[in-house]
């Protein structure tokens, strides 16, 4: 029999990037942190990112237009405020994107309008085609078991 919990710690020795996924929500911009965005198709352009059936984002997420913010290093609050550790006093720094709302500063940003949405078990596979995208120059932020890291830029790119 699979352990949750020790499956959970075996799927954390994959390093991984930091994104927080945002969309427009009855109460206006919300984001939820996820690493598990991927992605899938150059023609079209797709996107995938997973999420769990017990959120609100998953409701929200559904038929709806959302961005991936892929963070940079300096982003550490903002990853952690979208995981639940919300901090009162941080001041989110949103855009109204052509199709979703997005935070301002973030290394990269890719908007997307829904594709398809595919069951994933207790997560819901959204797949995203991506209308508009933009990106910067920085350190990426990194988890790895648990615990944030800083993914420096290659000095030759």
């Amino acid at each position: 029999m699979i352990e949750t919990k020790e499956l959970r710690k075996c799927f954390g020795k994959f390093a991984t990037g930091v994104t927080v996924i945002t969309y427009n929500s009855p109460e206006g911009p919300r984001g939820m942190t996820a690493n598990s965005f991927t992605s899938v198709s150059l023609e079209p352009p797709l996107i995938l990112v997973s999420v769990d059936r017990k959120t609100k984002a998953s409701q929200y997420m559904t038929g709806n237009r959302f961005a991936v913010n892929i963070l940079k290093k300096e982003q550490k609050e903002l990853s952690n405020h979208f995981a639940g550790k919300t901090n009162p006093e941080l001041s989110i720094p949103w855009v109204e994107g052509e199709y979703a709302p997005y935070l301002e500063g973030s290394l990269a940003v890719i908007e997307c309008a829904p594709w398809r949405e595919y069951d994933g078990g207790d997560h819901i596979l959204f797949l995203g085609e991506v209308k508009r995208y933009t990106y910067g120059d920085g350190d990426a932020l990194g988890f790895f078991c648990g615990r944030y890291f800083d993914v420096k830029k290659p000095e030759d790119i």
